[in-house]
């Protein structure tokens, strides 16, 4: 990913729409900007974009239920916009599926510092998987595309992760039997630590393991360490 990324803007307010695709243009990206969330699903009907910037306090449908529907039927990574400062209802975001989020009101400086990190992160170049094997690499049972961001069984059928999903999943990947810490797991992940989301890393795990384990609730694949946090007891291999 580079300043090439099509970038969608989802924000009720024309000032902050023209604000900030007006920036993102200046900076060499490829920009749309919609007012809701059935705007934005009648683009994405028609155009592919690398990353959404979508606004949480919208009338109608709010950009939480949105980001629920992205997840369900995409893995286009997703940085909040958000005026609430309270930090449970920035969690919330992060455990639907959210790859960042800015607090209003916000300098543009720092979203596109957001974007770019965020672009990066969701791309392969980073894994030492991307350069052995580009397509696939086996976790346990699963076969799972890295460039697809998904995973299939035996019946080949694709189970798609969000973008969230993948790097946690890409972490213990690269580091089989090791266990990791919430903080580290948050550091490997998101790039930053902060002890207010340890809950979101929980619930990350909860959500890949809904996807890859056969009872979630007695899992074998991802294990959890009392007061040591995860690991990942299945064996990988290089296809």
């Amino acid at each position: 990913m580079d300043n090439s990324a099509h970038i969608l803007v989802v924000d009720d307010h024309g000032d902050i729409r023209d604000l900030v695709q007006q920036y993102l243009e200046q900076h060499g990206y490829k920009v749309n900007a919609v007012d809701g969330g059935a705007a934005l699903r009648r683009l994405l009907e028609k155009q592919t974009v690398d990353l959404i910037v979508l606004d949480v306090m919208m009338p109608g449908e709010d950009g939480l239920s949105v980001c629920r529907h992205l997840r369900a039927t995409t893995n286009i990574p997703i940085i909040f916009l958000t005026a609430m400062a309270d930090d449970t209802d920035r969690i919330i975001g992060l455990e639907l599926g959210a790859d960042d989020y800015l607090i209003k009101p916000f300098n543009p400086r720092e979203l596109l510092a957001r974007i770019r990190a965020v672009l990066r992160r969701s791309g392969n170049s980073t894994s030492q998987f991307a350069t052995a094997t580009p397509k696939n690499v086996r976790v346990g049972p699963w076969r799972v595309n890295l460039g697809r961001q998904e995973i299939s069984g035996d019946d080949g059928v694709g189970i798609p992760l969000s973008s969230a999903e993948f790097r946690l999943l890409k972490v213990f990947m690269e580091r089989p039997g090791l266990v990791l810490s919430r903080e580290q797991l948050l550091d490997l992940t998101v790039g930053r630590t902060a002890d207010i989301f340890d809950r979101s890393i929980d619930n990350q795990v909860s959500r890949l393991r809904k996807k890859i384990e056969d009872n979630p609730k007695n899992p074998s694949i991802i294990k959890t360490h009392w007061g040591g946090g995860y690991s990942l007891s299945a064996e990988v291999s290089q296809e």
